[in-house]
């Protein structure tokens, strides 16, 4: 499997880590003010790395090109940095609002940039002579 499939896949399941334990805390508390965060921790971290993950693992020629390793440190610092801001956001603390503002932007310049890997080049993701015995 390619590195950067394996660095998603382990990204995402600390951001699923991260998603429940904030799920867990709200119950608890009763306070379910960050849902949102709890919301983007599960869908942006978790759902989508894997998803980013199984991507490369099927493209390992395109996993292995510059570009998937810029996107992934974009990507993850948006999203590493998007999820606490906006916890703490809808938490009360409307000071955050730049920081969630600049992150969400951040993410999406690597959502752009997961878009250019995937609509660059031909390469499929299975070898022609693995469909050819289809």
């Amino acid at each position: 499997m390619p590195r950067i499939a394996n660095l998603y896949f382990k990204t995402a399941i600390i951001f699923l880590i991260a998603g429940i334990s904030v799920g867990l805390h709200m119950s608890i508390s009763g306070n379910h003010a960050p849902t949102g965060a709890h919301a983007h921790a599960n869908l942006l971290g978790w759902v989508t790395m894997a998803l980013f993950g199984v991507y490369h693992a099927l493209n390992p020629r395109k996993a292995e090109k510059r570009l998937a390793m810029i996107q992934y440190v974009v990507y993850t610092f948006g999203v590493a940095v998007l999820i606490p801001s906006l916890y703490l956001l809808l938490s009360g603390n409307a000071a955050m609002e730049p920081i969630v503002a600049i992150s969400s932007l951040i993410a999406f310049a690597g959502v752009l940039m997961f878009a250019v890997i995937i609509f660059s080049g031909s390469e499929a993701a299975v070898p022609a002579s693995a469909s050819a015995i289809r």
